[in-house]
């Protein structure tokens, strides 16, 4: 039997906030679908480079009383990102709270405006240590 991942769904309360979010990640807009007889809204989100890989977010029209929850049901999505020192510096810049900071220059945490936790994951070998990531604390739970 041959399994094809297709793609991750999430739903968000606010589409404008989460693919601003998803943007600043560096994915791109792939694909919208409005169904209007339904009342919800799908757009699939992807790297520029796996256009296979993307997240979907779920947006109902006529809102979603269970969002933003915890949202930890069903885990996290991870993304590969070249500096995760950059990367996470652009996220705090733009207003995202680094959840778990890169202590070890390989792995932090953050939330995207629906709660949804999001692991940033450095390519390649660990990043040398460094301030202020290094003896940043950890914010709330991921």
């Amino acid at each position: 039997m041959t399994v094809k991942y297709l793609h991750t769904m999430v739903r968000v309360k606010d589409l404008d906030k989460s693919i601003a979010f998803f943007e600043l990640l560096g994915l791109k807009i792939t694909r919208r679908i409005d169904h209007e007889a339904g009342r919800f809204t799908l757009v699939f989100l992807a790297p520029p480079d796996q256009q296979d890989c993307p997240v979907e977010l779920t947006y109902n029209w006529d809102g979603d009383d269970g969002l933003p929850g915890d949202s930890r049901h069903f885990g996290h999505l991870a993304y590969g990102v070249d500096n995760i020192y950059e990367t996470c510096q652009r996220l705090m810049d733009n207003g995202v709270t680094i959840n778990r900071p890169p202590h070890d220059g390989h792995m932090a945490f953050v939330r995207s405006p629906d709660n949804i936790s999001i692991e940033l994951l450095q390519n390649g070998d660990s990043l040398a240590l460094a301030e202020p990531w290094s003896s940043m604390g950890n914010t709330g739970h991921w």
